[in-house]
């Protein structure tokens, strides 16, 4: 019944996406009316996302995951969030698919196929975690405009592909390199073909790093198209709105790119603490750069019962942008005391980590377990929803479960 209301007050664009084709007198169809096409089938079904993803939009699609679907250590597609800003472009093949390299900072201007960039670069795999922007704005007040995620907007895929700075290096850069901007195909919602529905990116220091990617393989396979096929960037530490899906060009820039979403509050926060609900000026907003420590309880779902005298294993992941998790602790006393988790090694930088206890409670009754990571240079995860903001960024506040004991 869910599904049905939920195809009932999808847009015709999006009618049109699930379709794989343009819903021809479109306008003419009876209201509530469901077409052929979609009614034996769904959004999950169509990005191979599993039933128990949460859909925030449709137009365009935005799908959160659950912290229990994140708990494998690669994430798999079916648990991977989407965030996209335009609509998912239409009948795209690898074959004839070129990536143009240029910029007022490039010494030269270069096209490469997915074969050439195969063929003439060194081939690179590495684990990255990506993390939205806006993962937890749902917790903030007053409420912050844009989608409301809540802890799932996250992952760490096994990504393939090539650096990014073997291809720059091979176009040549200007002294007075210092940004690189991205631009995809995907359309702006107002189908506009002037507009661009994002074209963000960083700086050439980020540019350089040996983990900065551009990937053509998800997990070993090609990359889902609703992730990016046939060419996105991975960025990992970084917002994800920096890692640009289905890229066909990067510009090498003298300044800091000014594409979509690079200027007023877009991927911005104020550069100092402001009052919840207070206006910022432009001028006062910096870009968001390093994402900061976080964790997530994978293991049990919150809700759990266990009995009395029985041992819980809890488990989960923890990341800390471009530095490292240094100590992951836990409490059940609602942060009156702290003990620590065991916590793995990165399998490479910018990969999260896992960690995992075992916890055994003092009696019958409900309990909270709040878990906190700490990163090298000891910051640590707040207790409450830190530096509010006015598009919801950066929410980084433990994450907790509730568990009876029976």
């Amino acid at each position: 019944m869910k599904r049905r209301i939920f195809l009932k007050n999808t847009t015709l664009s999006a009618l049109a996406s699930l379709i794989g084709s343009k819903v021809i007198f479109g306008a003419h169809m009876p209201k509530d009316y469901i077409p052929l096409a979609v009614d034996q089938s769904d959004p999950f079904k169509l990005f191979n996302k599993d039933k128990g993803m949460v859909i925030l939009n449709d137009r365009p699609w935005n799908i959160e995951s659950q912290a229990h679907l994140l708990d494998p250590k690669i994430t798999p597609n079916s648990a991977m969030f989407v965030r996209n800003n335009g609509f998912v472009p239409e009948n795209i093949t690898a074959h004839n698919w070129t990536l143009r390299v240029d910029g007022e900072s490039a010494l030269n201007f270069k096209k490469y196929t997915v074969n050439e960039l195969k063929s003439k670069f060194k081939i690179y795999t590495y684990q990255l975690t990506l993390e939205c922007g806006g993962n937890g704005r749902a917790e903030f007040d007053p409420t912050a405009k844009g989608n409301q995620w809540t802890i799932g907007a996250v992952h760490c895929a096994s990504w393939t592909g090539v650096r990014l700075k073997d291809v720059l290096n091979d176009v040549g850069l200007k002294n007075d390199a210092v940004y690189v901007g991205y631009h995809g195909i995907d359309k702006h919602i107002s189908l506009d073909p002037d507009k661009e529905p994002i074209s963000r990116g960083f700086p050439i220091s980020k540019a350089l790093q040996k983990e900065t990617l551009i990937a053509f393989n998800m997990n070993g396979k090609p990359i889902p198209l609703i992730h990016g096929f046939p060419l996105r960037l991975v960025a990992g530490g970084w917002p994800a709105s920096a890692s640009g899906k289905w890229i066909n060009r990067l510009s090498v820039r003298n300044k800091i790119h000014d594409g979509a979403k690079m200027k007023g509050t877009a991927y911005r926060v104020p550069c100092k603490p402001v009052a919840p609900g207070e206006k910022v000026s432009d001028e006062d907003m910096c870009i968001i750069e390093s994402m900061p420590v976080k964790s997530i309880i994978t293991y049990p779902k919150t809700g759990a019962v266990i009995k009395k005298g029985q041992l819980l294993n809890l488990r989960g992941h923890a990341w800390a942008g471009e530095l490292e998790v240094s100590k992951v602790t836990f409490s059940i006393d609602f942060g009156a005391t702290w003990k620590s988790c065991q916590l793995e090694t990165a399998i490479n930088r910018l990969a999260w980590q896992h960690f995992s206890t075992t916890i055994k409670f003092p009696g019958i009754g409900y309990y909270e377990i709040w878990v906190k990571a700490f990163d090298n240079e000891n910051n640590s995860q707040p207790m409450i929803v830190p530096g509010w903001n006015p598009k919801g960024y950066l929410n980084n506040a433990c994450h907790r479960i509730a568990v009876k004991v029976k």
